[in-house]
């Protein structure tokens, strides 16, 4: 039975990140971009780090950083999966010599239909993954939804990839939707998990997860 991954983005807490370890999140978010509101410095990413057990993963999230920050980043969580999200190019991704999660800022509305993601998957083939969020002013975080119906999920490279990571709006509300649609590999939440910006809820974290195992076993059911 396939098993979409979970990964909760922008936690600031330990109370956050030990709820969501036990509530069963693959993967743990920290935001090394210091506009976000979520944001974290790269000792206090080490200290939340320390607290995820083994196979769960830290991921650092950066925003056209440079080389220095990077490398700050990772020497305060060696063991660290790399998200970029900014402008980065694929030479850029590269440099830091790491695996990487690349964000693909999808156009919101009709712009969604002229975006190609199958040359976006193409030029980044070196990353881990290819997340999809909405694009929105600023660079994520906008709890905003790109349209899903826009991309042909049944195409050979896009169809039960490994690669894919659905995020942008998601909500315990909507997740299953999207999962049954796109049948990612993983999902993302930030924003549709908190009670604030950098403030995860327990609640809603509970019930997103409990979503997306409901939507394993529609899948599972055909």
């Amino acid at each position: 039975m396939h098993r979409t991954r979970i990964k909760i983005c922008g936690l600031t807490r330990e109370s956050d990140v030990l709820h969501a370890v036990r509530a069963g999140a693959d993967a743990i978010g920290f935001v090394l971009y210091p506009p976000s509101p979520r944001a974290v410095s790269p000792k206090r990413a080490g200290e939340l780090a320390r607290l995820l057990p083994a196979f769960v993963t830290p991921v650092l999230l950066f925003v056209n950083a440079s080389p220095p920050e990077i490398k700050a980043g990772l020497a305060a969580v060696p063991n660290a999966l790399l998200q970029f999200h900014g402008d980065e190019t694929p030479e850029v991704c590269a440099t830091a010599g790491r695996p990487y999660i690349r964000a693909a800022r999808v156009p919101t509305g009709d712009g969604a239909v002229g975006f190609d993601l199958l040359k976006y998957s193409k030029d980044f083939s070196d990353a881990q993954a290819i997340l999809l969020d909405a694009h929105v002013q600023g660079y994520g975080g906008g709890g905003i939804a790109f349209d899903w119906t826009a991309f042909p999920w049944s195409h050979p490279q896009l169809n039960a990839s490994a690669r894919l990571v659905l995020s942008g709006g998601l909500t315990p509300a909507n997740v299953i939707d999207g999962i049954r649609l796109v049948r990612p590999w993983a999902v993302d939440v930030s924003s549709g998990v908190e009670s604030a910006k950098g403030i995860k809820s327990p609640e809603l974290i509970d019930r997103f997860v409990g979503a997306v195992r409901e939507a394993d076993n529609l899948l599972q059911q055909g």
